[in-house]
């Protein structure tokens, strides 16, 4: 079969308005099917599965395969974008008279791409502050990370983090160049940890640590968008010598949890993700008004104090409902609270893609401008002249 035969029927499938009717079809059932999955996933776990994806698995409930079943929203919207972008350029010239379509075409591209872009580079964490309180770095709270901490320098704390998917999915990890290796007994996605009664029949947690006065159990994933699954991991800790002991680690846990290896002390902790900034911000008042006589919010908002070391930065900024701070190619919204009044919530947004969908509806408005004065004009013109 000649090549230029193949190549032509190739232009003609991805220049086809019949492809962008599949597509736009594709994408109908795509969200219909995403939303009711929310029921039993989840609005995280159904966007990743099903909007954040090429391609959809599905497998029988307690089966160890699946099997693809339908398309993901990165590959129906990437083939809905090379189907833009080829009939464009194969159905249109670029002509005075038709600056407006290619404007408007233009706008829809780039509103397609910035959505990409988002999904792929932007990231949300949330900064946790009560009143007083200064942190120079924000949290994932729905991914976990195991640090092992060498805290034998009162002054200095060297760090090193294990993501949750690692901790999940290896049985042995060896942290950096530190004199021992974790081995992961058990991981929990989801957990309950209790107190263990002296007499209790139950074995203990683990060996080491709060281990041995608790015990720690797997409970199901939570699918609601207040909740959020609390992991927890039997981790024991080898040395050359020999095994020191299991540990429980866990959100539950609150504080790190010691152990000494070659006269030098280390701690675990299992906590949220964390994300260190170059600068600092302290909560000075958080303001909580309610509508007289009810307990309808009003207005919530914190002023907070801005400092960077670096270069001297020092200010005051006050966050409210729709005045963020915009900080560092990050964007700081005022969230939620603590219930009693004396914290902030604040969502941390870093988007590097966030004025591609301003800049898609002005192209496309001003292109729908432009093809209707062209059109205009040139119906005038031939009415003059007629």
């Amino acid at each position: 079969m000649p090549l230029d035969y193949l190549l032509d029927r190739l232009i003609s499938f991805f220049t086809s308005l019949r492809l962008t009717v599949v597509c736009l079809a594709l994408g109908l059932i795509l969200v219909f099917w995403g939303t009711l999955a929310q029921v039993d996933l989840g609005l995280y776990k159904a966007q990743n599965e099903f909007f954040r994806s090429f391609i959809i698995y599905w497998g029988p409930k307690g089966a160890s395969w699946r099997m693809p079943v339908f398309p993901g929203g990165y590959l129906i919207g990437g083939v809905l974008l090379l189907n833009l972008i080829a009939a464009q350029l194969r159905r249109f010239t670029f002509t005075l008279s038709k600056a407006g379509l290619w404007m408007v075409h233009g706008g829809i591209i780039l509103l397609l791409l910035g959505q990409l872009l988002t999904d792929m580079l932007s990231s949300e964490s949330a900064l946790h502050l009560r009143e007083g309180e200064a942190k120079n770095y924000s949290e994932t709270e729905r991914e976990a990370e195991l640090a092992v901490i060498d805290a034998t320098d009162p002054s200095t704390d060297t760090v090193i983090v294990i993501p949750q998917d690692i901790l999940a999915s290896q049985k042995t990890i060896r942290p950096g160049e530190l004199p021992f290796t974790l081995r992961v007994k058990d991981f929990f996605a989801n957990s309950a940890v209790s107190k263990r009664a002296s007499d209790s029949v139950e074995p203990p947690a683990s060996t080491q640590g709060i281990g041995p006065t608790v015990t720690v159990s797997e409970v199901p994933r939570v699918t609601e968008m207040e909740k959020r699954d609390v992991p927890s991991a039997i981790v024991e800790v080898v040395t050359p010598q020999g095994s020191l002991g299991t540990w429980l680690v866990s959100e539950f846990v609150e504080e790190p949890q010691d152990f000494t290896v070659n006269h030098r002390t280390y701690q675990l902790a299992l906590r949220p993700r964390r994300h260190y900034k170059p600068y600092s911000i302290q909560l000075l008042k958080f303001q909580h008004d309610l509508y007289s006589g009810t307990p309808i919010p009003k207005n919530f908002s914190s002023r907070v104090l801005l400092q960077r070391p670096q270069t001297g930065e020092k200010r005051e900024v006050l966050i409210y409902m729709n005045n963020p701070l915009r900080y560092a190619g990050e964007t700081y919204y005022q969230a939620s609270y603590d219930e009693d009044n004396h914290g902030t919530v604040l969502q941390v947004v870093h988007n590097p893609s966030w004025l591609t969908p301003y800049l898609s509806c002005v192209l496309v408005g001003v292109g729908l401008v432009v093809q209707f004065s062209t059109s205009l004009l040139g119906f005038t013109r031939k009415q003059r002249t007629a």
